[in-house]
């Protein structure tokens, strides 16, 4: 009787634990969603600024290349 008693006592120990375990890793994770969630908010607008001045480069390369035909053409 006594050796059952004990079981029973561990497995509600073990399952108490394992709870306290997923609770734990739930709540990470969703610090961790919450986390990703605002770095995405704040790094957005520096994207966007990157991609803008990529196009902006690109233009610039164009341009400058034509440029440099035309000058070779003309010679």
């Amino acid at each position: 009787m006594l050796v059952l008693i004990v079981w029973v006592v561990v497995a509600v120990l073990a399952v108490l634990a394992l709870g306290v375990l997923a609770y734990g890793l739930l709540g990470a994770r969703n610090r961790l969603a919450r986390e990703l969630a605002a770095l995405e908010r704040d790094v957005a607008p520096v994207a966007a600024q990157l991609q803008a001045s990529l196009a902006a480069a690109t233009e610039a390369r164009g341009r400058a290349a034509l440029t440099r035909a035309e000058r070779e053409t003309s010679s």
